[in-house]
Parts: structure tokens; sequence; C-alpha cells
């Protein structure tokens, strides 16, 4: 088999674009916005921290509103507070 700089180059490419789906995939992890806890309890503002977490967590938002345990957390005004203030829209799942 003869191999090609053309061929060489279109593995490289689909090695790179395989890399970049696995590095961007989240992990679903409630635990995650442990820095929001106090945001959407209403004893502090959200912090730094917190809006970086929620907006890395935007993807699973839908999941967290479907998740009996989670939903009070989330479905709540202080909730949606702090993901206005952070800039992350609550979805409409």
């Amino acid at each position: 088999m003869k191999v090609t700089y053309s061929s060489v180059l279109l593995i490289a490419m689909v090695l790179l674009l395989s890399k970049a789906q696995v590095s961007t995939a989240v992990t679903c992890s409630a635990v995650q916005l442990a820095p929001c806890l106090g945001a959407i309890t209403g004893s502090t503002p959200p912090s730094s921290a917190c809006c970086t977490r929620l907006r890395a967590q935007k993807p699973c938002l839908c999941g967290y509103l479907r998740d009996p345990t989670l939903r009070q957390y989330v479905n709540t005004p202080n909730a949606r507070k702090v993901a206005n203030t952070c800039g992350v829209p609550l979805p409409n799942c």
C-alpha cells in the first residue's frame, strides 16, 4: 500500500477532529455546581466559579430539571436569578 501525503494529512485531520469532540464532551454532575449552592439558596451572590461551572454544565440542565431530587433546587426563583446573573438561559425542556 502506497502512503501519500494526502492520506497522512487526512488521517491527521480525522484524529484531531475526534480529539476535539472528546474534549468538548460534558460530564453531567450536579456536584460540579457546588459553588452555586449559596447563591441558589439566596445567601450569597453567584461567584465567578459558580458562573463558570454553570456555563460548563449548561447542556445538563434539562436532565437536572427532570430529576425530582434536583428539580427542587434548579427550578426556583433564586436559581433563575443565578442563571440570569451568570448569563446562562434556563432551557425549555
